[in-house]
């Protein structure tokens, strides 16, 4: 068995967290692939290696001195370095980065030092050979993965069967150059060598025990997922539940590697397993009907009434073109015969509000238009929603007990998720009244 084992920046933090996470890797020779993140925060007023990096760029470029931001990334790695007792030579490295904090300096290679320098060090702790990114994750000159090469340059460094290590959120474009991904990037870069090593699994490890069937800032103490399936995972991602990289699925699921996302501080906890196909396991265990309640809030809801626009050909395209050219990203669209809604998100259209307003009301010439702000969407998911006959009104009937207003609902025909739109204020009231009424009561009767 092949498990590639990828540890964030909580994971990572200080030595204490290194001496967790060598405590995991020795418990199953499985893991001889490490994937690690730059240094998280140790405290809640603490900084992220990689913030103070992308500081240390923008003092650069301003004309700013940097000296004392980056002395406490130093001093944060020389901290581990004595408290393992280390041996990596660290100011041979700082003083190779400090020679580069120039104006010309790439900002990719400056900002992925923090993995670069976590991995040395772990590399060093676990005993296993130091492998950098930039020499095994291959770009191409479009900006996406190269999997052939990567493939072809991990098994070179995985001959002798002796366990790596590699930074993760970067790698390199043909000519050398550091390229980073985008922010949480080591997610994706597990993902990659988990497929190109056709690994078993690829176990996250985070500062969280998996997924819970909603956020446990609000509903206290949230049941746990033990699995998900990925289109589960994806709606729930793109809803807020930002555990895992959106793009770190693609990667593994292309080859139905399972992805286990654990918590480093409480490994005894199994976490939750995502799979492409969960339906063998709920044969034996079935899941709640709902997996996950989820969701955001701030979005703006455009409404335009006309009549007879059901029988225009081409009207819904006029209306989307116009926040297409506004480069406005559209969230929803819910519509009835006469009656068309845009649901976008507050934030993208706020600079630009009136003029995509007085667009439509020139070109579409709508009998009414309406702007509405402070709506929030609420996402039930759940695959198995689609085996409860009348799932829909029970959840609309809940909404309606407990007087919460519903602004707009929307739901596909694979019942795998349905998206209700009520208004800020009653954010939080809809997550807890549909825990409460689906999950909660559940579990009160099983107790």
């Amino acid at each position: 068995m092949i498990k590639v084992a990828k540890f964030g920046g909580s994971s990572v933090a200080n030595a204490k967290q290194f001496k967790k996470v060598r405590k995991i890797i020795r418990e199953d020779a499985s893991r001889k692939v490490v994937v690690v993140s730059a240094c998280g925060k140790e405290a809640g007023d603490d900084h992220k290696i990689t913030d103070l990096l992308y500081l240390c760029e923008a003092h650069i470029r301003y004309g700013v001195s940097w000296e004392e931001i980056f002395s406490m990334i130093e001093n944060r790695y020389r901290s581990i370095k004595e408290d393992l007792n280390l041996n990596v030579d660290l100011e041979t490295e700082f003083a190779k980065i400090r020679s580069l904090m120039k104006p010309d300096t790439p900002t990719d290679y400056l900002v992925s030092r923090g993995e670069y320098l976590t991995a040395l060090c772990m590399a060093e702790y676990l005993g296993f050979e130091f492998a950098d990114a930039a020499d095994v994750i291959a770009y191409q000159y479009d900006g996406e993965i190269d999997m052939v090469r990567t493939q072809q340059l991990l098994q070179e460094k995985c001959q002798d069967g002796k366990g790596i290590v590699v930074p993760g959120f970067y790698g390199a474009l043909p000519n050398g150059v550091i390229k980073v991904m985008s922010r949480g990037g080591s997610d994706i870069t597990g993902a990659v060598l988990a497929n190109v090593m056709d690994a078993d699994v690829y176990e996250n490890w985070t500062d969280v025990s998996g997924f819970f069937v909603a956020d446990p800032r609000i509903i206290h103490n949230p049941m746990q997922i033990p699995r998900i399936n990925y289109s589960e995972l994806r709606e729930m991602s793109y809803m807020g539940a930002n555990i895992l990289h959106d793009d770190a699925v693609f990667p593994v699921r292309e080859k139905n590697i399972p992805i286990n996302v654990r918590n480093t501080n409480d490994p005894e906890n199994h976490g939750t397993m995502i799979l492409c196909d969960c339906s063998e396991l709920d044969e034996k265990d079935p899941p709640h009907p709902i997996t996950g309640i989820t969701g955001r809030k701030d979005f703006t809801v455009i409404t335009l009434v006309k009549s007879h626009t059901s029988g225009e050909v081409g009207y819904l395209r006029k209306l989307l073109a116009i926040f297409e050219e506004f480069h406005i990203s559209i969230e929803s669209v819910p519509v009835t015969v006469d009656t068309f809604s845009v649901i976008v998100s507050t934030e993208s259209i706020d600079r630009c509000v009136y003029e995509i307003a007085a667009r439509i009301r020139t070109e579409l010439k709508p009998d009414d238009l309406r702007v509405e702000d402070h709506v929030a969407l609420v996402a039930i998911v759940g695959r198995g929603m689609k085996e409860v006959p009348g799932m829909s009104g029970q959840l609309l009937s809940e909404f309606g007990r407990n007087k919460i207003n519903i602004k707009v609902i929307s739901q596909t025909s694979d019942e795998l998720c349905i998206v209700v739109g009520v208004m800020n204020r009653d954010f939080d009231k809809a997550i807890k009244c549909v825990y409460d009424r689906f999950i909660a009561t559940e579990k009160r009767k099983n107790a």
